[in-house]
């Protein structure tokens, strides 16, 4: 660990920065950073971009003193003095507090540089298209789903859910960071790009996911947890339905697409 340094103050710049990440999707875009809350997610983050030799890095960690010794974070804490030798600052147990969105975790996080992704999607590879989902919970349900059977390309529409949030890092557990994340994107002439098959889900089709030949490379489009997927994605893509005999009208969107995802794995196993 190459620097300890106190932070006794609420104005402090660092606690600011990472306040200001957490909080506002603006400032996480404009400083292409987000914050990591936990050691978990900081292993994850450490482990996937040492083994690629990838730039992407950590700033800098804060921690509570009484947890810089704390078995919980000690591989965190090691892997970083390993590989990226960010410093470590420690902060007061009540200013910690007031900006950590964990409750009662052993406190660590860690403020990182968002991982650059390559300047296109690819048009041929199995792909996660998430259009207006916008529970962060669902979100990041979807992209560890994703992870799990092998997707390696997610796209959002604009509207979705902020993919760097605290809420969806949460929900994904590393997941990200076997991804290649594309944000924002307008569904205008979207679907037109691929060369492969493209689904979305839609509660009032005849078609099932059961009857699709799902070996080659495909694309899956999750809607809006209310409205479903847009029209103009809808209207250019094999509009597939999850049978559902015992009745209900439809299935939440998490669950709806980790089902699909996992019929495609099951089928090519």
């Amino acid at each position: 660990m190459n620097m300890l340094e106190y932070i006794q103050s609420k104005d402090n710049p660092k606690l600011k920065l990472v306040r200001g990440l957490l909080e506002q999707a603006s400032l996480r875009k404009k400083n292409a950073q987000t914050v990591l809350e936990g050691a978990h997610l900081i292993e994850s983050f450490l482990q996937h971009y040492t083994a690629q030799n990838d730039h992407a890095k950590i700033q800098f960690l804060l921690c509570t003193e009484e947890a810089l010794n704390h078995p919980e974070n000690q591989k965190a804490l090691e892997e970083n003095s390993k590989a990226n030798t960010a410093p470590v600052y420690l902060v007061e147990p009540s200013l910690y507090h007031k900006i950590s969105q964990l409750g009662e975790s052993t406190p660590l996080m860690a403020v990182i540089d968002l991982p650059k992704t390559q300047e296109q999607w690819q048009v041929n590879c199995d792909t996660l298209i998430l259009d207006r989902v916008q529970d962060p919970g669902n979100v990041g349900t979807l992209l560890r789903s994703a992870a799990a059977v092998g997707i390696k390309q997610v796209i959002t529409t604009v509207g979705t859910a902020s993919l760097w949030s605290p809420r969806v890092l949460r929900a994904a557990m590393g997941a990200h960071f076997s991804l290649q994340c594309f944000e924002a994107v307008h569904v205008e002439g979207l679907i037109d790009q691929f060369q492969i098959p493209v689904y979305a889900t839609s509660s009032h089709q005849p078609q099932s996911i059961y009857q699709l030949d799902l070996t080659s490379p495909c694309v899956w489009i999750l809607g809006n947890e209310g409205q479903g997927v847009h029209d103009d994605l809808l209207n250019n893509a094999s509009a597939v339905t999850i049978p559902q005999p015992g009745g209900q009208e439809s299935l939440n969107v998490a669950i709806a697409g980790s089902v699909c995802m996992f019929e495609m794995m099951r089928q090519r196993l």
